[in-house]
């Protein structure tokens, strides 16, 4: 069972180590989805993290779909992480009529090389969540993101035990995120058989993307999934 926390800041970074979280996924502008960081942003939190620190490659929060401009920045922007020594990075890509970008997919992954993938919540707005995966398991991505096409993972668990299924005995792995807290963790975990758990704002205070994280949350949900 592993935790991944959403950070936005060095002070994110810091507590959420401290309430022993497995993992950061680290971005900016949370109020709009998620965004690339900056480049001082990025090299802080390899420094802060005693845990694996994933990097958000969103250049804008549009849309999905990105032209070829979008995509030379987002071969720098993971330039920039490989060197800065993160482990990974979370980004997706969709075609105008809501199929995963397997060309777009491609030049992202070449520029990665070793880095670990997350394939995020664009995959949430595929036209069919079974057939991106069958698209993204074609690829060298390591996790998808997931809510199960739905605001709340709570109100998709018959389709994440599904796509959990799908992906036993392939690289692939399903990080579940999006309207969890520490209450449904038990009956979500019986239900669908996920073992990475995604949180951002079911860490902060007053439950608000711009409250800071709570370090005894995150303590809290990590002993009630070890």
């Amino acid at each position: 069972m592993l935790l991944e926390v959403i950070a936005t800041c060095a002070d994110d970074i810091v507590k959420a180590n401290s309430g022993g979280a497995d993992r950061i996924e680290l971005v900016t502008g949370l109020q709009e989805g998620g965004m690339s960081p900056s480049l001082g942003l990025l090299e802080a939190a390899v420094n802060l993290s005693a845990v694996p620190v994933h990097v958000m490659i969103r250049p804008h929060s549009r849309s999905f779909h990105y032209d070829p401009d979008d995509v030379r920045i987002m071969v720098k922007d993971i330039g920039a992480v490989r060197r800065a020594g993160a482990a990974g990075i979370v980004l997706g890509a969709l075609q105008e009529n809501g199929r995963v970008d397997k060309d777009t997919l491609k030049l992202l992954l070449e520029a990665a090389e070793d880095l670990s993938v997350t394939f995020h919540r664009a995959f949430d707005e595929t036209r069919d969540l079974d057939e991106a995966l069958d698209d993204l398991l074609a690829f060298p991505v390591d996790r998808i993101l997931t809510s199960g096409g739905k605001p709340s993972v709570l109100q998709a668990m018959d389709t994440i035990g599904r796509l959990v299924k799908r992906t036993q005995g392939t690289r692939l792995r399903i990080l579940a995120g999006s309207g969890l807290t520490i209450e449904s963790l038990p009956e979500f975990i019986m239900k669908t058989e996920v073992k990475e758990f995604h949180f951002g704002r079911g860490v902060r205070a007053g439950m608000l993307s711009t409250g800071q994280i709570d370090p005894e949350l995150v303590r809290r949900i990590k002993q009630s999934i070890s």
